[in-house]
């Protein structure tokens, strides 16, 4: 048996839809006033006023040149390419639009330098990606931004008109998606040869297996943040400690991987899957062990930076009985909130017809053509769930349900929802199949080359600072070392 690689790029890909918001490559999605074309606007019009609006006209000609002027200040020259003020500031724009939070300024300057050395890495990344003639062409994102919308029960250009309404850049968001598909065929050409899996290793990994039965594994989301100077890892610590907080405030775990983290877990939201104690550093071990199911960990020291860990799971390897299911749903949307006390007439209408749909539909093909009708404002099918791991109220609803058989109408303030159950199966869920060991032992050989190709990419660039983003000048001549939750054996 052999397993390629581009099984995991597709894999990667539609796991990482779920926790980026990209965008369509359409050049010309929308236009924005630019600063300088309002300025000269405005100084044509004061030539009709008086000499005291004229001055206070030109000095807002003044404040707007000194802002563009701001902007586009270089932080960072790499390999000859500009880093700006301008590019840094949409990436902080995008990352609190896509984490859904918003930071107020001394947070948001305990973050940046972090932000502008992982900005310096991905335009390295970017320039390994033209020189080796990789293009993701815009039908490959404008692909992908479908499926994310469809994904996220978001109309068509739900995604331009967020991004225009909180003045992100379309650029910053182009930028980021083709950089994570890119660098993945970029991985993909290093490994050559070495992305197939062999029937033997996978047999190799199932008999060590078979010895871990009774000990326990967990369920690992990581962000890495890479230290570059053993000695003063003071501004790492201190960026590591600031997004543990936004975490614990709220903030989404697989965004604000895939906005920070510098493991390859990264492209995955920072999930790790299922992962044992004799492949993972010992540290992280050490604290896994201890932590409660959802916990965020404090800074987590390892070799080369810090690793925050997220456990959203633990079992014992050869035994995990759990339900596996498929359902389908329909959604059947109100023109207007609901008030309970005075229903009005469509929303009348929609529980009579909710009522007779629980009563008509006997197959889940049935339900998928219904929610069709409805226009999928919510998608029909959430994909394969485990009982056990859905919220209680889910959990109540689902659970004597059997196949074929529709949930009562679930009534919420913006419409009504019913659900049928397609399958339902109990199974030891800790079986790992062929095919998922192939994948994992997969992963750990595209993180080792990604880890490898960064390093050297780094010790071979030019990078001239033109702002102070590092602890001390010997930093800046240090590549980045990168490391993973993962124990990895670097050649």
């Amino acid at each position: 048996m052999m397993t390629n690689i581009q099984h995991i790029i597709s894999k990667i890909s539609m796991k990482f839809k779920h926790y980026i918001i990209p965008v369509i490559t359409i050049s010309c999605f929308f236009s924005i006033n630019h600063p300088a074309s309002f300025a000269a606007t405005k100084k044509h019009h004061v030539l009709s006023q008086n000499s005291s609006n004229t001055l206070n006209n030109n000095e807002d000609l003044s404040s707007s040149n000194k802002s563009i002027d701001d902007e586009n200040k270089i932080i960072a020259i790499i390999n000859g390419q500009l880093l700006t003020q301008r590019d840094v500031n949409n990436r902080e724009k995008l990352f609190q639009l896509t984490a859904g939070i918003r930071l107020d300024p001394q947070v948001m300057q305990h973050m940046r330098p972090q932000l502008i050395k992982q900005m310096i890495t991905e335009r390295l990344h970017i320039q390994e990606m033209l020189r080796r003639n990789i293009n993701i062409s815009p039908e490959q994102i404008a692909k992908a931004i479908a499926g994310i919308e469809k994904q996220n029960n978001m109309p068509e250009h739900a995604l331009k008109n967020k991004l225009t309404q909180d003045d992100v850049s379309l650029t910053t968001l182009i930028d980021q998606i083709r950089l994570q598909l890119g660098w993945v065929k970029v991985v993909q050409q290093e490994l050559g040869t070495q992305s197939h899996i062999t029937a033997k290793e996978v047999e190799q990994r199932e008999t060590a297996l078979k010895q871990e039965v009774g000990q326990p594994e967990y369920l690992i989301n990581e962000i890495f943040v890479p230290v570059e100077n053993a000695r003063h890892p003071e501004q790492e610590l201190q960026f590591t400690e600031t997004i543990i907080q936004q975490l614990r405030n709220g903030a989404a775990f697989p965004i604000v991987a895939a906005q920070f983290s510098q493991s390859q877990s990264a492209l995955q939201g920072g999930a790790l899957g299922w992962v044992q104690e004799d492949n993972l550093d010992p540290e992280v071990v050490n604290i896994a062990r201890k932590m409660p199911i959802g916990a965020i960990s404090n800074p987590i020291k390892v070799a080369g930076g810090y690793v925050i860990a997220m456990l959203s799971g633990r079992r014992t390897i050869g035994n995990e009985m759990g339900t596996l299911m498929r359902i389908k749903q329909i959604f059947l949307p109100f023109n207007s909130k609901l008030n309970p006390q005075q229903p009005t007439a469509q929303q009348v209408t929609t529980l009579n017809l909710s009522t007779k749909l629980k009563s008509t539909l006997h197959s889940c093909q049935e339900v998928e053509k219904i929610n069709k009708k409805a226009d999928n404002i919510k998608l029909s099918d959430p994909g394969e769930l485990q009982l056990e791991r859905l919220n209680p109220e889910m959990t109540t609803i689902l659970k004597d349900l059997q196949p074929h058989q529709m949930s009562k109408p679930l009534v919420s303030y913006d419409g009504i929802s019913l659900i049928m159950v397609c399958s339902k199966e109990r199974k030891n869920l800790s079986d790992i199949s062929a095919s998922e060991i192939a994948n994992q032992l997969l992963n750990q050989r595209v993180e080792q080359a990604s880890l490898q190709l960064d390093r050297d990419l780094h010790r071979q660039a030019i990078i001239e600072y033109h702002t102070p983003i590092q602890n001390n000048e010997s930093d800046q001549k240090q590549p980045a070392k990168l490391h993973s939750t993962l124990k990895r054996h670097h050649p």
